[in-house]
């Protein structure tokens, strides 16, 4: 793999690496059971993470979605949901 999948949007703005788009130099997709999310989110008085919100992926801990690979993700752009930051891209094999 020579790219790294690039965080399209990200909809959730309680997260302190959510400054007009994901601002974090790299995220984990995990979540809890059925609901695959960004691990990397966190709740902050503070924004913080890159000057620019260019934001990826950098690994997936979701074996059955069919853009892992290696626990890397392939797909062309992810993007995440409002509240709990679910993975909007995620598809179960």
């Amino acid at each position: 793999m020579s790219t790294v999948t690039a965080i399209k949007s990200c909809a959730t703005t309680a997260c302190a690496f959510n400054n007009g788009g994901c601002t974090a130099f790299a995220i984990t997709v995990g979540g809890d059971g059925a609901t695959p999310a960004c691990s990397t989110f966190i709740t902050l008085d503070a924004r913080g993470g890159l000057p620019v919100a260019e934001g990826h992926v950098g690994a997936c801990q979701r074996l059955e979605c069919v853009h892992n690979t290696d626990l890397m993700c392939t797909a062309e752009a992810v993007s995440f949901s409002a509240g709990n930051a679910s993975c909007l891209s995620y598809e179960a094999r």
